[in-house]
């Protein structure tokens, strides 16, 4: 069989389990990089791909192209994806066996959390973008500023917030909350807004009033929430440039954990969740984690009983007077 029919035989499959379109996206990128690989290694276009010629060699030389340029956790992504295509293939009859035995597949990278570093590097972030620091052809600070606290100040992931439109701001003045729609699971859930960052997305919505007097007003409940300076959906090159370049602007770019970027901000929000004590219950709903043993992790990185602990010991004492004693 062509490996495009397989491909939608595939997602014909996977209908009744209702995938979330961010999951269906990223099966169709991984899908597409690693076929476009194959076949140009075997001098054919994805189209005239059959799925007898993807041996293992071949997705060998696939993956190790992809991996050239990829970290680890985008490597295993891709191998889960073309794995789960394969066992499929194999079910249907489409191919007699699953090739991806023969892929190696990366060590699945650590899943410690990954805050900014240094107590103060939100707040400085917060205070370069707020003053305007980001320089840009057309610098938007008010947008930047509600973008960069939203994702501070909820920790959403970068599919839920750009898939943010105005009717999922909600509530009454003083009361609102963030109706997050499709993440993980495809769960809804729902994030509140506390008046700081009430008003700051407020700012945003007023100036970009000014910046785009096409727009109707009030904005229609499906209109995005985050737009560009040409008044369409913000997206998600856009968004981790913004981030970034504030990161650099802010001073901070050495203090992101490696593959971070965007999702730093998300591992800070929870972070400081849990060293403020919330509990692994309360970070899970407004995380949107699946499990508990997730959100855990947070707790487990920030948990100021285990310092204390540690302080406990006696040989701190001996030591703290050992580097105080006076000279001689």
């Amino acid at each position: 069989m062509r490996y495009p029919t397989a491909v939608d035989a595939f997602f014909l499959s996977r209908a009744p389990r209702k995938d979330s379109p961010h999951t269906t996206a990223a099966y169709h990128r991984d899908l597409a990089v690693i076929s476009a690989a194959a076949a140009r290694d075997l001098g054919l276009s994805p189209a005239e791909l059959d799925c007898a010629a993807l041996s293992p060699v071949v997705l060998r030389r696939a993956f190790a192209e992809y991996a050239a340029t990829r970290a680890k956790s985008s490597i295993a992504r891709a191998w889960s994806t073309w794995n789960t295509f394969f066992a499929f293939c194999v079910g249907d009859g489409i191919v007699d066996g699953n090739p991806m035995s023969g892929v190696a597949r990366p060590k699945v990278p650590d899943r410690s959390p990954k805050p900014l570093r240094g107590e103060d590097a939100a707040e400085r972030l917060l205070a370069a973008i707020a003053a305007g620091a980001r320089k840009a052809r057309n610098p938007w600070p008010e947008r930047d500023l509600a973008v960069v606290a939203t994702l501070l100040l909820t920790g959403l992931r970068t599919a839920e917030l750009l898939a943010l439109s105005y009717g999922d701001l909600a509530g009454a003045t003083g009361e609102q909350r963030l109706v997050v729609r499709g993440g993980k699971g495809d769960a809804d859930r729902v994030v509140p807004v506390d008046v700081p960052l009430e008003l700051v997305l407020g700012e945003y919505l007023d100036t970009r009033r000014g910046r785009l007097p096409g727009e109707r007003d009030p904005l229609p409940r499906r209109s995005p929430l985050w737009v560009s300076h040409t008044g369409e959906a913000l997206s998600r090159n856009q968004l981790q440039y913004l981030v970034r370049e504030s990161y650099r602007c802010a001073g901070i770019d050495d203090r992101v954990e490696r593959g971070a970027l965007v999702h730093a901000l998300r591992h800070t929000f929870a972070t400081r969740l849990g060293q403020s004590g919330a509990s692994a219950t309360e970070i899970m709903e407004l995380l949107g984690h699946r499990s508990l043993a997730a959100s855990q992790g947070y707790i487990k990185a920030t948990a100021r009983e285990l310092r204390e602990a540690a302080r406990a010991n006696p040989t701190y004492g001996f030591v703290g007077r050992l580097v105080r004693r006076e000279p001689g």
